[in-house]
């Protein structure tokens, strides 16, 4: 069952009895394309099949997985949807709809095992329209959070247009412009956030990964951080011989229990598997 939006921070982590999977909760999977969605900013020259994310993963224990449509895919989400059916114990879905969608059609995509929608603002205005609202009902209606990007330092000016009982999954640490904006949310705006601890590679100079992580830990408590590898890295794919390595999550965090947490409980539960 997804976690209710206000669930407060828990003051101690509990540890996970048994470590039963290692979760990323952001990656993507897709076949060669000659052209993009409208308005693309980027279209990958490859295809990144789902074959290809097993054995990069594997080494590192990562045995579930969150598969998010890419934006070049635009709403088309039949390639996500196939790839859920096939794997409906080991992955979970996040997709790109438009405001008009039908709920049947949402309906359909929950049934298999999508749990969200991504919003992508980069390179727009970021200002959410009031066309969205009666998708973000629907949204609250299945359970699902949305799942939202942005350009560098725009997240809080975003979070102050959504409704505040909605769920929102912030991707790539929530990529601020400076540290110090992480501490500037103020309640209403980070106590219904979950954090991706991902693609490092994508954040503002001056902003690292571990000093942003221990800002998000202290900001919204270790029960709403989860890591995502964020393969291919595409427009970074020099980057994928690290970014599939949760192992610097390790050497950061305090102890055992709390990487178990991260890595594990949290995405179990946010993602409902």
């Amino acid at each position: 069952m997804m976690p209710t939006p206000h669930t407060a921070v828990k003051p101690a982590v509990t540890p996970a009895a048994t470590l039963t999977a290692v979760v990323d909760t952001h990656f993507h999977a897709f076949s060669l394309m000659t052209a993009g969605a409208p308005g693309s900013r980027y279209v990958p020259t490859y295809a990144a099949p789902i074959d290809a994310w097993d054995p990069a993963v594997a080494p590192h224990g990562i045995s579930h997985g969150v598969l998010v449509q890419p934006s070049f895919l635009g709403t088309d989400n039949s390639q996500l949807l196939r790839i859920l059916a096939d794997r409906p114990a080991q992955l979970r879905g996040v997709a790109v709809v438009a405001a008009d969608f039908a709920v049947s059609e949402l309906r359909r995509m929950d049934a298999l095992g999508v749990c969200g929608i991504r919003l992508n603002l980069v390179g727009t205005d970021h200002r959410i329209g009031e066309e969205l609202h009666p998708l973000f009902d629907q949204l609250e209606a299945l359970s699902w959070h949305l799942q939202i990007h942005t350009d560098h330092g725009r997240l809080a000016e975003v979070l102050r247009q959504l409704p505040e009982s909605l769920t929102v999954v912030v991707d790539h640490f929530g990529k601020p412009a400076v540290p110090t904006e992480v501490s500037g949310l103020v309640a209403g705006q980070h106590d219904r956030l979950y954090v991706k601890l991902s693609a490092p590679y994508r954040l503002a100079t001056g902003c690292a990964a571990e000093d942003l992580a221990a800002r998000w830990l202290d900001r919204v408590g270790p029960m709403r951080l989860v890591w995502g590898s964020d393969w291919p890295c595409t427009a970074h794919e020099q980057a994928q011989a690290t970014s599939v390595s949760p192992a610097w999550l390790a050497r950061w965090l305090a102890s055992d229990s709390m990487t178990e947490v991260v890595l594990t409980d949290n995405a179990l539960s946010l993602y409902g598997f």
